[in-house]
C-alpha cells in the first residue's frame, strides 16, 4: 500500500459526483459557493455543475508553501469576498483537502458573522483537521496526490509583488 492517495482526473469526477449526492440528499441548497483558491476551484466548480449552483466566488488564502511546509497560520489575499455581497446567503465553502482544517476555518469564520449558514464540503478530510467537514468525500491521514498538483509547473515563475 502506498503512504499516499492518488486521486486522478477520473477518480476526481467520481468523488465529486458523490460529494455532490452527499449535499443534494442532505437537502442543502446553498445560494453560491465559495471555493478556496487554488485546490478548491476544481471541487467548487464540479459541485456548482452538479447542484445546478451558478453563483460561484473564490477566497484566495496562502498557507501551504510546499510539501508538508507551511506558514504559521494561514492568510487571506486580495481580493477579499466583500462580506456585503454575502450577507443573508446559504453558502457551501468547497475545497480540496481538510488538512489542518486552519485555511477552512479563517473562511468559515470569516462567513459565519454575514450568512444565514455556511456548510463545508471536501474531497479528503484528515484526522487533525480542526473543521469537521459536514460533507466529505474520504477521511485519511496519508499524503494526496491531486491531478492538478502532482506534476511540477511547466513555468519557472519568479514571486512578484503586486502594486496596491
Amino acid at each position: 500500500m502506498s503512504d499516499r492517495e492518488e486521486l486522478d482526473w477520473d477518480l476526481f469526477g467520481t468523488a465529486s459526483r458523490e460529494l455532490s449526492r452527499q449535499i443534494a440528499d442532505d437537502g442543502f441548497e446553498p445560494d453560491l459557493i465559495l471555493s478556496i483558491a487554488r485546490g478548491g476551484l476544481f471541487v467548487a466548480g464540479a459541485l456548482g455543475y452538479a447542484l445546478d449552483v451558478k453563483n460561484l466566488h473564490v477566497m484566495n488564502v496562502e498557507f501551504y508553501t510546499g510539501v508538508d511546509q507551511r506558514l504559521d497560520m494561514p492568510v487571506m489575499l486580495p481580493p477579499v469576498p466583500n462580506a456585503v455581497d454575502l450577507t443573508g446567503a446559504t453558502v457551501l465553502v468547497a475545497d480540496d483537502v481538510a488538512d489542518t482544517g486552519a485555511t477552512l476555518k479563517l473562511v468559515r469564520d470569516f462567513c459565519s458573522h454575514h450568512v444565514a449558514e455556511v456548510r463545508c464540503a471536501v474531497i479528503y478530510e484528515k484526522p487533525r483537521s480542526e473543521v469537521n467537514c459536514e460533507y466529505v468525500w474520504k477521511h485519511t491521514d496519508r499524503w494526496i496526490n491531486f491531478p492538478w498538483s502532482v506534476l511540477p509547473p511547466v513555468v519557472d515563475r519568479k514571486p512578484r509583488v503586486l502594486d496596491a
